[in-house]
């Protein structure tokens, strides 16, 4: 270049950087966020947002009617509670930098380096923020999901430590083994596409820890413990199938065709598992309930959850007709059997239903679908059984021990449950001091 050029170009960036104008270098790469991606994963954090309210309906619905605030209020605790603690900590334990593959460094310590630009790791295309308010969603549900194995009968003060503390040591290391850059269940090869060992197998098996350590329900036996309200039941699984396809869907973290592809998978084993459980109880009891319905499609979409992104369709369709049946038998014969107060059925529909979602993604897995995945039994691969069936005794073993744990530090500041006079009139009026409907049950008349 000689002199004259030179100085015409040095003029001319000055003028550039003195009017504001940032300096384009030739062949520099755009910004690697990409819109659809992003505003596609907000509206999947909202849709998972949203089934945690829908749990509160489906829950409340179950439970007698003197006790429908408690409920509600025990989910919405759960998002007030976990928001502010994922961002204090949550966080950077469950996604942050690698601590001898068992959970993360602090080093988004109150999201401190969490900012507008994507985190590579994760997910490369959408600000580092909206992964951790989609993974917020996670966590919120997540612990409201235990609640439904000791309703009716927990103070909330210990609801309120319970939720912190299990969400701290139970929920996020289980998500760095699993998701984690570098978490142990991760390197072994473990499939979990959205949740089935995290969400429901530690939900489902820290219910069960739970209401046998509060014991059964004072009513129990001697009056019929009945749902007080079925629409309310039904519109909850409504919002649950809802939000439930920004659950599965989104955890592909993109607009793409894996999220479609999981979108459809999530509905078609949703479907199915609502046909199967609605047909066994029609053998077996002569009618198919609404109850049933509504409870078959959750068993079905647990289900589906760690292998909506590496199944096809017609195999979503056996996952669902067989989730039905088995989550059925957990609710109407096993818990009958031994004997256990499993309120809302967490752990026959959760605990059940991700265990088998989880050893199932084992069989029926294909790399066709996911070339990121891994192909299954059915594909000739007997390895990724076998990896499933570890990370699901893994995460059992791990939720059950720390879950006991925590109780039992719980009970030495104060009682697990309430008193029996309060239990007899209702966790509304005892704990909030409130009457859902202002007569009935708990009425202070």
């Amino acid at each position: 270049m000689n002199p004259k050029s030179k100085v015409i170009l040095f003029t001319l960036s000055t003028m550039v950087l003195s009017m504001g104008w940032p300096l384009i270098a030739c062949g520099a790469e755009e910004s690697i966020i990409d819109t659809g991606d992003t505003a596609f994963i907000i509206i999947c954090s909202a849709l998972v947002m949203i089934m945690t309210p829908g749990l509160a309906l489906f829950y409340g619905g179950m439970v007698r009617r003197k006790n429908v605030l408690s409920i509600i209020m025990q989910c919405f605790t759960a998002m007030a509670l976990v928001s502010v603690q994922w961002v204090l900590i949550g966080y950077t334990l469950g996604f942050g930098p690698d601590i001898s593959h068992l959970v993360g460094g602090l080093q988004y310590l109150g999201l401190s380096g969490v900012g507008g630009e994507p985190n590579p790791a994760y997910a490369a295309t959408i600000p580092h923020q909206t992964f951790v308010f989609f993974q917020l969603m996670f966590a919120i549900i997540t612990v409201a999901l235990v609640s439904g194995a000791f309703a009716e009968r927990m103070r909330f003060s210990i609801f309120v430590g319970f939720v912190l503390l299990w969400t701290t040591l139970v929920y996020d290391p289980l998500a760095h083994w699993v998701w984690g850059v570098d978490g142990w269940l991760r390197n072994l090869g473990a499939l979990d596409f959205a949740g089935g060992t995290v969400v429901h197998i530690s939900s489902g098996i820290s219910g069960l820890v739970a209401c046998l350590l509060l014991g059964h329900r004072k009513a129990e036996g001697t009056e019929a413990l009945v749902p007080h309200n079925l629409p309310m039941t039904m519109l909850g699984a409504g919002l649950l199938w809802f939000g439930w396809f920004g659950f599965n869907a989104g955890s592909a973290l993109g607009a793409n065709g894996l999220a479609g592809h999981a979108f459809l998978v999530t509905n078609t084993s949703a479907a199915a598992g609502a046909i199967g459980w609605a047909a066994v109880e029609w053998v077996r009891q002569g009618k198919p309930t609404a109850l049933g319905v509504a409870s078959g499609l959750v068993a079905g979409l647990v289900a589906i959850t760690p292998a909506a992104g590496f199944v096809t369709a017609p195999s979503a369709i056996i996952m669902g007709l067989m989730a039905g049946p088995l989550c059925y038998y957990a609710v109407s014969t096993l818990k009958i059997r031994f004997r256990y107060d499993d309120s809302l059925d967490a752990f026959g529909i959760h605990g059940i239903g991700g265990i088998y979602g989880a050893l199932a993604t084992g069989v029926f897995a294909t790399r066709a679908v996911n070339p990121a995945g891994v192909d299954g039994l059915l594909l000739g691969n007997p390895h990724l059984l076998w990896v499933q069936l570890l990370a699901v005794l893994a995460t059992a073993g791990f939720a059950a021990c720390m879950t006991f744990t925590i109780l039992k530090t719980l009970s030495l500041a104060a009682p697990l449950r309430v008193s029996d006079e309060d239990e007899e009139a209702g966790l509304d009026l005892t704990q909030h001091g409130e009457d859902a409907y202002g007569y009935g049950e708990a009425s202070p008349a």
